[in-house]
């Protein structure tokens, strides 16, 4: 009987060893790291028995938040947002890791025709000929929205848009031309992607470009450093980088 008691010990303990040895990781992801986020969830929680809790907000908000007390294990925000919450002591400076930058694009309705933008001056004649122009209210903290209030600033155009802009707090823009709130969306590409109904018309053109940098880190006082850290070693391992590809990022050199 004793192998027979033994074998049933040994079933016991691996039965209860997710149970013991399972996470809970709560994920605070700024603006269009979250499908990244979403898609590469699934894997690693069947790998590694932990679960994933997510929430989304601008870099802005995030930091705000943070810097208030909200309790996290792992968060992915700008390089900005990172270096200021490592100066306050509520992020670990050696966790952090840069996994992956996007650029700005331009969208309109899926069957809509698409205006050029290849130049700066078409770009310019574009927004001025569109009925109305989504992006992220600068205010709300979102990346592109404060660029691109900065960069219609020096086009000389800020007022003319301002009249017909559509700010969108936090989200995805493109999801307002799939309403009809709007005609035009400039918003990072990677978000951009993840609208059904929303076509990509493409990137601005290079003289104007701007490139938004995710960065990863662990909080300073996590309740579950060692699975966050394992999500994050994953963000920069293979899996990831073919997610990065596919949502219209590229994996950040480190």
């Amino acid at each position: 009987m004793r192998p027979i008691i033994a074998a049933v010990a040994i079933l016991a303990a691996c039965w209860e060893w997710p149970a013991v040895q399972a996470a809970e990781i709560k994920v605070l992801t700024a603006g269009a790291f979250k499908p990244v986020i979403l898609a590469t969830a699934a894997e690693f929680e069947k790998q590694s028995g932990h679960k994933l809790v997510v929430d989304n907000d601008t870099a802005g908000a995030l930091l705000r938040r943070i810097g208030e007390g909200e309790a996290f294990d792992l968060a992915v925000l700008t390089p900005a947002a990172v270096k200021e919450l490592v100066g306050k002591g509520k992020m670990l400076g050696p966790s952090t890791a840069d996994l992956a930058r996007t650029s700005v694009g331009v969208a309109v309705k899926e069957g809509a025709a698409r205006p050029d933008i290849a130049t700066v001056p078409a770009f310019k004649a574009a927004l001025l000929a569109a009925r109305k122009v989504a992006y992220i209210d600068p205010a709300a903290g979102g990346s592109s929205g404060i660029y691109f209030a900065k960069l219609l600033e020096t086009m000389g155009i800020a007022d003319a848009i301002k009249a017909k802009a559509v700010l969108v707090p936090g989200g995805l823009v493109a999801q307002r031309l799939v309403t009809g709130e709007a005609d035009l969306a400039v918003h990072q590409i990677s978000e951009i992607l993840a609208v059904q109904g929303a076509t990509l018309v493409g990137p601005l053109p290079a003289d104007i470009q701007s490139y938004t940098t995710y960065t990863g880190g662990l909080a300073a006082a996590g309740a579950q450093p060692e699975a966050a850290g394992a999500f994050l070693s994953f963000l920069r391992g293979d899996a990831a980088r073919r997610i990065l590809a596919e949502k219209g990022m590229e994996a950040a050199a480190n």
